[in-house]
């Protein structure tokens, strides 16, 4: 198996949730006492948490870089940025070093297209659901994304940070979650891309009225095939 670097700690509840899947998805390969070598590096979240300026997203992006080139010096043959939101600062990371940085969009606009879905909506922090670093990815692979709602945004980002980031599963989010997604069937969605680690706490991703696209699960995906391609 070829070894794969992850840069975590944003939170520390998304990288338990690529932990566990990345490993129950070699298992399911190569039989269950198989574990992929993993090389993991977390990051303090107090340095990432709430990026508001230039100059803090530089120094975040400056904090990413120089972990993803310890990790392909520890023999990384790739890389995963284990949050949607600091794939903000992913072409400073994957310029830092020589492997690849498996992006997490890219792997969600693929199997999409592959799908054939044409018309979704995507959910998760406010800077994913409004800001380019994320839609562009997905908009590449011919996925029509919906305008993004402002009310729905501003809702997801504080349940995602004061609730989910901090491991708080509620009732009410799970409500909001669900009438969300209902609103958005109605207004003509055939998609739901989840684009946040954390809202799978609250998402039943299996059992929907729409397809969910769970962004971290197909992250996962792609990242258990590299580990067992052979070179």
């Amino acid at each position: 198996m070829r070894k794969l670097g992850l840069i975590g700690g944003m939170s520390w509840i998304s990288t338990q949730t690529y932990y566990r899947q990345i490993n129950r998805l070699v298992q399911k390969q190569l039989g269950p006492v198989a574990s992929p070598p993993l090389l993991l590096e977390t990051l303090d979240f107090r340095d990432h948490y709430d990026l508001r300026e230039d100059a803090q997203w530089e120094q975040s992006s400056k904090e990413l870089s120089e972990t993803a080139k310890r990790l392909e010096d520890g023999g990384s043959t790739a890389i995963l940025i284990t949050s949607n939101v600091m794939h903000k600062v992913y072409e400073d990371v994957a310029a830092a070093v020589s492997v690849p940085v498996i992006h997490i969009a890219d792997c969600v606009g693929k199997k999409m297209a592959a799908d054939k879905i044409e018309r979704a909506t995507l959910l998760g922090k406010k800077s994913v659901m409004t800001e380019g670093f994320f839609r562009k990815m997905l908009v590449a692979h011919g996925v029509d994304l919906m305008p993004p709602d402002a009310e729905a945004a501003e809702q997801l980002d504080r349940i995602i940070t004061a609730e989910l980031k901090l491991g708080k599963a509620t009732r009410d989010a799970e409500r909001a979650l669900k009438t969300i997604i209902t609103v958005n069937e109605q207004q003509g969605a055939k998609a739901i891309i989840l684009a946040c680690t954390e809202l799978e706490q609250v998402v039943d991703i299996d059992a929907n009225v729409l397809p969910i696209y769970d962004t971290t699960r197909i992250h996962c995906e792609a990242a258990a095939d590299w580990i067992l391609t052979e070179d």
